[in-house]
């Protein structure tokens, strides 16, 4: 399978482009499109706590919400790149969103039919379109500008993407729990997320008639000669431990998002209402967004491995000290590990790409892929709550946290794997 790669602009097109300001009107409207995707993702931390209740379910059972969003990312990235490679980026990106729109509106034969297994599938739908979002813009991104700028941009569009796991709990809370901070009377009902997930559909729908009509530069790209799984990639050890780290760090984060609803609104943390609980996301979500800015300054001075390995100590301690705690030091302490989460997903990435050449490309597709920790640790996390309880359930979180701590210190220095070519 042919992986994407970096996309240029011609001369002629960057000469226009300089002529008329740059690319700031398109980059602009880009990073509406991270806003969206971050707001989206975040959404499934309410939508679990809720459709729980509503389905009477097993926690196992509503952590199947982030197996079907996040095993999207793993089945659809390789085929949405060969597609976005045909389109083109552009058409990629319409095609993104179309995908996602139709993702939203089967929440109403969903929530009408009152079947949990057409909310997995509106969920997979959905995200689907998210992944093809992310293959088409992030590369535009990288190449609307000078390449010197571009970790610059993509850091921007980021931040962007931050802000809208930031928001989304307090508009996600409104939406679905209502004003009053309740289910609509007392009774959890699968029909109260008809309308947010409505206002999406028509703001993807939105966006995707803009980019449609949107006046972009064309985007040349080639195609990598290795497919993701045969290549010279895996023979670098750091690369390998780098995709192990990847998955266990997004899904620790996911698993821990995910079961914050009902960790605050246990008596002996916050016990807190579930719509009062859902708004404190925003405290985890937004503690990631700030964390960004101060650790891109920390790792001027300091090596990206330490500070990672900090970071994941760090986060180890505040769960231990909120799981053998009570009250406002057990709630805050679980919300500040997203303040220590901030750093590691591009931290992990750029030591994992460190020093590979050629087999980059290749590098990054495997990384991108291993994001399927999303779908696999929030189920494991959901499976050890009904057996040990909420509580002890976020002792596998923290193990993820170790490894990354390994990482850091030992993993990511660069080494390959001793094998015979054939």
């Amino acid at each position: 399978m042919d992986t994407p790669v970096q996309p240029n602009i011609s001369s002629a097109q960057e000469a226009e482009a300089k002529a008329n300001g740059g690319y700031r009107f398109a980059l602009i409207s880009l990073t509406t499109l991270f806003f969206m995707w971050g707001f989206i993702t975040c959404l499934n931390d309410i939508l679990i706590p809720y459709l729980k209740g509503a389905f009477n379910l097993s926690f196992t059972q509503a952590m199947l919400i982030q197996f079907c969003f996040f095993s999207a990312y793993f089945i659809v990235s390789l085929p949405a790149g060969m597609v976005v490679s045909r389109i083109g980026y552009q058409k990629g990106i319409v095609l993104g969103l179309a995908i996602a729109c139709v993702g939203c509106l089967l929440f109403f034969p969903a929530a009408s039919s009152q079947i949990y297994g057409i909310f997995l599938l509106a969920l997979f739908v959905l995200a689907s379109g998210i992944t093809v979002l992310q293959v088409s813009a992030n590369p535009y991104v990288t190449a609307l500008g000078d390449p010197k700028t571009a970790s610059s941009r993509l850091t921007m569009t980021q931040a962007f993407n931050a802000f809208g796991t930031t928001v989304a709990p307090f508009f996600g809370s409104y939406l679905i729990y209502g004003a009053t901070g309740e289910h609509g009377g007392g009774t959890p009902s699968a029909s109260d997320v008809q309308v947010p997930y409505l206002i999406l559909a028509a703001s993807l729908l939105l966006l995707a008639l803009i980019f449609m009509y949107l006046k972009l530069p064309k985007l040349h790209h080639t195609s990598a000669s290795t497919g993701v799984f045969k290549g010279g990639a895996w023979h670098h050890k750091h690369l390998v431990l780098g995709a192990v780290g990847i998955f266990m760090y997004v899904g620790a984060e996911v698993a821990i998002g995910s079961m914050l609803v009902n960790y605050l609104a246990s008596p002996a943390v916050g016990g807190l209402s579930e719509a009062g609980a859902a708004k404190l996301l925003a405290y985890y979500w937004g503690g990631a967004m700030v964390g960004r800015f101060i650790g891109a300054v920390v790792m001027q001075k300091i090596s990206g491995g330490y500070v990672l390995a900090f970071n994941a100590c760090m986060a180890i301690a505040l769960i231990l000290l909120s799981l053998s705690s009570t009250g406002d030091i057990a709630l805050w302490s679980i919300l500040g590990v997203g303040l220590f989460n901030s750093i590691m997903f591009p931290t992990i990435f750029s030591l994992a790409l460190h020093q590979l050449g050629k087999d980059t490309p290749q590098g990054s597709g495997i990384l991108c892929l291993a994001i399927v920790g999303g779908a696999i640790i929030p189920l494991l996390q959901g499976m050890l709550a009904d057996t040990v309880g909420v509580t002890l359930s976020f002792l596998l979180p923290a193990s993820c946290y170790l490894y990354i701590a390994y990482y850091g210190l030992v993993g990511s220095r660069v080494s390959h794997i001793n094998t015979t070519e054939k």
